[in-house]
């Protein structure tokens, strides 16, 4: 199933609601209500409702919506009901806690290779793989390519990385460096910053919001 024009907001609910439904299905769980998934996703009951009539119908009113059915077929809207090739560039602390990541795995996203530009760490092993010279990307990329860059270099490296990773064919891109990066229509990236959610947590205590 394919759908354009779908809010963040809404996709970032869907992903809440099915991280629950996989709690629920391990603790055995048959049927969730609408309120359930409401609390899981920070949500209401109506929005619950609304998020999941736009992508078709499901559950039953006065029984709930069968676990295994939902969490199957917001697997297939998310688009998580296939594998992707990850590559990693950057090896440091940052990119060496990424590597070692046990999500991405859980959810199809293997990392396939992990590169870097110092000479120090070339040929170290994380998590299984040898981090290769960061000048073999397009090479590598060329012979089998990747679905999604995770950038884990320092700002000032990001831009060039990104324009690298674009260029031999990567569409996707997850960027942990606190820079914003310019990326050709057609090329998705998410932003990962958390020096600005520090911010907006130092913000909310500052004001006493919670």
């Amino acid at each position: 199933m394919q759908v354009k024009h779908v809010a963040p907001s809404t996709i970032r609910r869907l992903s809440l609601y099915l991280h629950f439904l996989e709690m629920c299905a391990q603790a055995g769980t048959a049927t969730v209500s609408s309120r359930a998934l409401a609390e899981a996703g920070g949500a209401t009951p109506a929005q619950v409702r609304k998020d999941l009539s736009f992508f078709g119908s499901f559950g039953r009113r006065g029984v709930g919506y069968p676990v295994p059915q939902l969490a199957e077929h917001l697997r297939e809207i998310l688009g998580l009901s296939r594998s992707y090739r990850v590559v990693l560039v950057g090896a440091g602390r940052l990119g060496a806690a990424l590597a070692h990541f046990e999500g991405f795995r859980d959810r199809g996203f293997e990392i396939v290779a992990v590169y870097d530009a110092d000479p120090a760490k070339v040929g170290a092993a994380l998590d299984g793989l040898a981090v290769r010279d960061e000048g073999s990307l397009e090479a590598d990329l060329a012979a089998q390519p990747a679905d999604i860059g995770v950038i884990g270099v320092p700002c000032a490296a990001a831009q060039a990385v990104a324009d690298r990773l674009v260029k031999a064919g990567v569409k996707a891109l997850l960027n942990f460096a606190p820079v914003h990066l310019a990326v050709p229509e057609g090329v998705s990236v998410k932003h990962v910053n958390l020096a600005l959610e520090l911010d907006g947590l130092a913000f909310a205590l500052r004001n006493g919001d919670r």
